[in-house]
């Protein structure tokens, strides 16, 4: 093999991975710790693009692989929650062309509202999994993930984690980059509509292909590998960057790492477990392969409840094999995250704090409103939930108390989850009307300044068709539609959100005025406007 040896993170190992096994399409919805692999893949010149959200860009990624081409969708942890609605009919029709969903999750919580666990989605949907340790793996995995899903016709889920997403090391990129195909059209109705009579028979052929899946897991090479020490009391079962911390913890240890965590291969496992006295499972999260190697019979020793929280770390691990579960020390304090000094955000929340607003946040920078010295956010949940929250509270409130609940969401958030929002508002309008602030900063911040479907940008900062924030609110029927700044205009700002609160229209306020670093970096970059 040709050696191209490059200093990568993980999330650019994929994306140049997916690059030389010429990937028609690559989709997805910024998300930390995601984002880097499309950013990286538009850069080295493969066909990128950011969906408004999750669910449509596996519905893109399915397109294109089901025409016979491959695809890669890519998102943090949460967003397959929003995608979750195709991908479990997705593995009932199978794909043609080699699709990749990559999920980035975020154990510990570094930048999330949640550190679910999305190895539980291989399992529920029926999808094979791979779970690189490391940035080589990154590209290596990602290429056998198109080999696996061409061959058994199935997407692949590859499972990150924040570790391996963002660690930078050595990469022999060996792979010769292929010329992507053009499909032809060849129909196939029975498989590819899911009626319910051709999708009970998809569910038996589902079954079936997971079956041969675990069956070839159990002798495939370059996924699942056993190292550590050659001999040893100690068996130790462990996937992703667990393995690394393994390793060091207990070098007295023999090593059972998994590459393919599911369908696990069973017949390996057990002969791995039958070498050792004790074995004991790794795993940062849920206990997802400590549970499903025990129900192959394996005796495991359960892992304590305190490790199912957080990243696991060499110390950690020494806890864990120790079955030490004494509370852990507390972390030192860090700094508290700022909205930056003079971000626009900041007028907003001084105005709802002082007019002693109720406020149900979304997601994204503007979610710093919670802190000090505004202390102006009491509810957030996930994208797109805050107009729908405010308007269930202005239904439970007394008359006062529901003039007082107002809905804030950033231009991004609007355009992922917040349109039909808008909807249930004019459609259900609550009999105290409702005002919705999108904070409109022109860029999707939270996450690396990336663009979305109003800012009139692509991901290259080329022009593109610009979705109009006021134009979309006013066809769907709002009362009424301003737009303000809230740094040149702010005395007209304050009158005029009082104003809306005591209307009994549905309103929407969009408070527009650019986060300044995006500025920089499109005047960096020769593209601001």
């Amino acid at each position: 093999m040709a050696e191209n040896k490059l200093i990568l993170s993980g999330d650019e190992a994929v994306a140049h991975a997916a690059f030389d096994c010429a990937v028609r399409t690559g989709v997805g919805y910024p998300g930390t710790p995601s984002t880097e692999i499309l950013e990286t893949l538009s850069a080295i010149g493969g066909n990128a693009e950011w969906a408004p959200n999750e669910k449509v860009a596996l519905e893109v990624g399915a397109g294109t692989a089901l025409a016979g081409a491959r695809s890669i969708v890519t998102m943090k942890h949460v967003g397959v929650n929003v995608a979750a609605d195709p991908l479990f009919t997705l593995t009932y029709t199978g794909v043609t062309g080699g699709m990749i969903l990559v999920s980035a999750d975020d154990p510990g919580m570094a930048s999330s509202q949640n550190e679910q666990d999305n190895r539980n989605y291989a399992k529920f949907a029926q999808m094979p999994m791979l779970e690189p340790s490391d940035s080589q793996e990154a590209y290596d995995f990602t290429i056998r993930a198109y080999e696996i899903s061409e061959k058994f016709h199935q997407p692949v889920l590859l499972r990150m984690t924040t570790r391996v997403c963002h660690s930078r090391g050595i990469v022999n990129r060996w792979k010769a980059a292929e010329q992507p195909a053009v499909p032809a059209f060849t129909p196939n109705v029975k498989e590819r509509v899911m009626v319910p009579a051709n999708a009970k028979p998809a569910h038996v052929r589902l079954v079936q292909k997971m079956n041969d899946l675990a069956a070839w897991n159990d002798v495939s090479e370059g996924l699942n590998r056993i190292g550590g020490a050659a001999e040893g009391e100690l068996g130790i079962i462990t996937s992703g960057v667990a393995y690394y911390h393994s390793l060091e913890a207990a070098p007295e240890a023999k090593v059972l790492k998994l590459g393919m965590t599911w369908p696990l291969p069973a017949k390996l496992i057990k002969d791995f477990a039958a070498t050792v006295k004790k074995v004991v499972v790794v795993e940062e999260g849920t206990r997802f392969l400590e549970e499903n190697i025990r129900l192959l019979g394996v005796d495991v020793m359960p892992k304590a409840e305190i490790f199912e929280f957080g990243e696991l770390s060499v110390s950690r691990v020494k806890k864990l094999l120790a079955n030490d579960s004494e509370p852990e020390a507390a972390a030192a304090p860090g700094r508290p995250p700022a909205l930056c000094p003079g971000c626009p955000h900041r007028k907003t929340f001084e105005l709802l704090r002082d007019l002693n607003c109720i406020v149900a946040g979304d997601i994204g920078c503007y979610t710093l409103g919670v802190l000090p010295p505004f202390n102006a956010m009491h509810f957030s949940l996930c994208m797109g939930a805050s107009i729908g929250m405010a308007l269930g509270m202005r239904r439970a409130f007394d008359e006062e108390t529901s003039r007082r609940v107002v809905s804030v969401i950033g231009d991004s958030t609007f355009m992922h989850s917040g349109i039909t929002g808008i909807v249930e508002m004019v459609y259900n309008r609550p009999a105290t009307g409702h005002l919705v602030f999108i904070l409109d900063n022109s860029t999707t911040a939270m996450t690396g300044f990336q663009e979305h479907a109003a800012t009139g940008r692509n991901m290259k900062l080329e022009d593109a068709p610009r979705i109009v924030l006021e134009d979309l609110c006013r066809s769907l029927g709002v009362d009424n539609v301003d737009v303000i700044d809230p740094v040149t205009e702010n005395e007209k700002y304050a009158e005029l959100v009082k104003t809306r609160l005591a209307s009994n229209d549905v309103s929407v306020i969009i408070v527009r005025r650019p986060c300044i670093l995006e500025m920089k970096k499109l005047a960096k970059k020769g593209g601001a406007k």
